[in-house]
């Protein structure tokens, strides 16, 4: 090469002859381990124009090209072209990523960056330490598969709670999750169709409040409600984590579990997103149009239409409602204005809008734990936001993200309570019962 010795590569970016540039060798084979790994095709589609960078949360606090959407996508270009390596430091840039897909949200391009990331996840996989991948199977296949297990675990939480890390232990809720849904429940007055229940992992063990509610008002409005007793969890952590064959196995589970429902209603924005991509997951007719019959359900209760309640859920008063939107649910599976038209039907309920409200608020899956310094740096800026909106309640359809703004909040010394927004509606209707029958 003119002006460098013989067999000395010249720098990236040095000038050639007739004005190119070098940009490091071509044609070298792919440096990707044996496994799942970004396709060539996803990795075409980006074209490095930036549009991202701002709406990237990693990316904001740090400004660092590599805790960007477009410097993981070059890292992962350079492995497939050969130039680079999974190491630690790929690895490095991959784990600082929250998934939380708002880069998607304003490409141009339609660039596939989460499913990207959970391939690039499985690569860095083997890096881990062994009590780091012990610690992860452990969570992640034994805990999660075994719904036992996580009952036991919430069950000494209350004991254990003095001797747990204050990471977790600021997180964990308190108090009793009381009775799990029903297997069925029959609609009131005619039945419009048959509905099944995604439970959840989370949302089964410490938010069943939430999942009652679920199933309250959808036998009010008609539906017959059934809670698959052979369910399992729906694998997104075990996706998001690097573990995309374990979260296959899940999905083929959960497909025969669900067969006998006209719809499937998921109350999680986190699990709703991941099951509405099982066909993408799976392929093949079965799982696509399994996943067509999915329903996030303040989605379903919006284009299904609902009772409109004759009484608010606190008496005569205004209810102020700060609505935090899930990334899984505003990203991934585009649901913004249904929630809100839901709780407009509420009388005496008013929406206050989060300023910043499409940020993500930190707590993306196991992200919280794994990467808390970055994890508290949004956690409270969506805490500020929230209490700069003067709500009483926060309406969260997502249970890591209602863990997440509970913690924010009391960190912040800000008593509110926090609620999935199925929970309002229902409390509007036991209200209105309440009055009918006081006359």
């Amino acid at each position: 090469m003119a002006g460098f010795g013989k067999g000395v590569e010249p720098p990236l970016g040095a000038v050639m002859p007739e004005g190119t540039r070098f940009i490091g060798p071509v044609g070298l084979a792919a440096n990707w381990r044996p496994g799942d790994a970004p396709s060539d095709d996803d990795l075409a589609t980006c074209v490095a124009c930036g549009l991202c960078l701002p709406h990237c949360p990693t990316y904001r606090l740090t400004g660092e090209e590599s805790a960007s959407p477009r410097g993981r996508i070059a890292a992962m270009r350079a492995v497939a072209d050969g130039r680079a390596n999974v190491d630690a430091t790929f690895a490095r840039f991959m784990d600082l990523c929250l998934e939380c897909r708002a880069c998607e949200d304003v490409c141009p391009s339609h660039v596939p960056f989460g499913r990207m990331m959970e391939r690039a996840r499985v690569q860095i996989e083997p890096l881990r330490t062994r009590r780091a991948r012990f610690v992860r199977w452990l969570g992640l296949s034994v805990v999660l598969r075994r719904r036992w297990v996580l009952s036991l675990g919430r069950r000494l939480t209350p004991l254990a709670r003095p001797f747990l890390r204050k990471r977790v232990r600021t997180l964990v809720p308190g108090g009793g999750p009381g009775r799990r849904v029903a297997r069925t429940t029959e609609p009131e007055g005619p039945a419009k169709g048959t509905v099944a229940l995604v439970t959840g992992c989370v949302q089964d063990q410490w938010y069943r409040p939430a999942n009652r509610a679920t199933v309250r008002v959808l036998a009010r409005n008609g539906w017959r409600v059934i809670a698959p007793r052979h369910q399992v969890c729906c694998g997104a952590l075990q996706a998001h984590n690097g573990r995309l064959s374990t979260a296959r196995k899940l999905a083929r589970r959960n497909l025969a579990a669900f067969r006998d429902a006209d719809w499937v209603v998921v109350a999680a924005a986190g699990c709703g997103a991941h099951v509405k991509e099982y066909g993408d997951l799976l392929g093949g007719e079965e799982a696509t149009a399994f996943s067509a019959r999915v329903r996030d359900l303040m989605e379903f209760l919006d284009e299904q239409g609902v009772e409109r309640p004759g009484h608010g859920p606190a008496g005569e008063g205004p209810i102020r409602v700060a609505y935090h939107d899930a990334c899984h649910a505003l990203r991934a599976q585009r649901i913004k204005e249904q929630p809100r038209a839901v709780l407009r039907l509420i009388p005496g309920v008013e929406i206050a809008e989060v300023p910043d409200g499409d940020r993500c608020c930190g707590a993306a899956g196991l992200y919280n734990v794994l990467e808390p310094d970055m994890s508290d740096r949004l956690m409270e800026q969506k805490a500020a936001s929230i209490a700069s909106t003067e709500a009483t309640i926060v309406a969260s359809a997502n249970p890591g993200c209602t863990m997440q703004i509970a913690a924010g909040l009391r960190n912040a010394g800000r008593r509110l309570e926090v609620l999935h927004p199925v929970e309002l509606l229902d409390r509007a209707y036991a209200a209105a019962d309440a009055r009918a029958d006081d006359r």
